[in-house]
């Protein structure tokens, strides 16, 4: 095994390099504002990795949108191709899966498809206990072809919800909130109201907030690993307890990413880890490439001890 220090290096080396790619969303952009007002075509993309479904070192890295919230559809594709990743889930100011058309969100779909992109999952979805509220959201995540949503049914809701998770054949995965949820703060919480359900309901384990709760997310890792569906990978340096998160770039916090890696390695989870970068200042490109690219030396790292 590599040295910490030695990794770490390696981390923030992969890190730097995937730096050197931010330039290309400038020229996205202005290729973007040319191609609005025709005085040039749009310059080309960079190719993305012949990474199959986003695996790398033996996980599936993604991104879930609510990292690029503050920009477009459009200026979010791109910043994908930027940071090389393929696997994205869609928060809802870039689709909304509650109460937008289906024939949007088929639309929207079609969009990330032709890009090259693999929609994986979503922002938290709500799921009330309303037949067409909940009718509406499985029916707009099968036509932008959806693999997992990432949701949060209300308590009394689970009968319905487990009957059209049948019907649609929809994989689910409840998200966990920390200490300020009142109803799933720990992946330990929806694990325990979702147990007995059919098993396309899973669990969307969110890193942060279970360390946030004063629970260890390897842990979570191992002892859900078969209903484990979705990863929020991300950094934090709140304390235990507080209500309110205090995000940062990965690498740069308290939590154990190694570790968290490790166990996912271990538990051979085929789910996405989903990067969700939260940090309100500073450009969101910035963040996710510093964050993947400490997470790619890691996992590169690892591969070779």
């Amino acid at each position: 095994m590599l040295p910490p220090s030695l990794t770490r290096r390696h981390a923030l080396k992969t890190a730097a390099l995937g730096a050197l790619t931010l330039p290309w969303l400038g020229s996205v952009a202005a290729a973007a504002e040319n191609k609005k007002s025709a005085k040039a075509p749009a310059a080309p993309l960079p190719a993305y990795p012949s990474f199959p479904e986003g695996r790398e070192n033996g996980l599936r890295l993604g991104v879930t949108s609510y990292s690029t919230r503050t920009l477009t559809l459009d200026e979010t594709m791109a910043t994908m191709q930027i940071v090389r990743i393929s696997n994205l889930a869609l928060f809802k100011a870039h689709c909304n899966w509650e109460s937008g058309t289906v024939a949007e969100c088929r639309a929207v779909g079609e969009k990330l498809k032709a890009a090259g992109l693999r929609l994986t999952g979503s922002g938290v979805i709500n799921l009330p206990n309303d037949e067409a509220k909940c009718r509406q959201a499985f029916e707009n995540a099968r036509a932008g072809g959806m693999a997992t949503m990432v949701c949060k049914p209300a308590k009394d809701a689970f009968p319905l919800v487990a009957r059209l998770a049948k019907e649609f054949d929809q994989k689910l995965a409840i998200h966990n909130h920390g200490p300020e949820d009142k109803e799933y703060p720990t992946p330990a919480v929806a694990f325990e109201a979702i147990k007995a359900l059919d098993a396309r309901i899973g669990l969307c384990i969110d890193v942060g907030h279970t360390a946030r709760f004063g629970e260890d997310p390897i842990v979570s890792i191992k002892k859900y690993a078969a209903r484990v569906y979705d990863v929020h990978m991300k950094d934090s340096v709140a304390i235990v307890g507080a209500q309110k998160d205090v995000p940062i770039e990965v690498g740069a916090g308290r939590l154990d990413i190694r570790g968290m890696l490790r166990a996912l390695l271990e538990i051979n989870y085929n789910g996405v880890v989903t990067f969700e970068y939260e940090k309100v200042a500073g450009n969101p490109v910035t963040g996710l490439a510093e964050s993947l690219g400490y997470v790619r030396g890691l996992l590169a790292g690892m591969a070779k001890a």
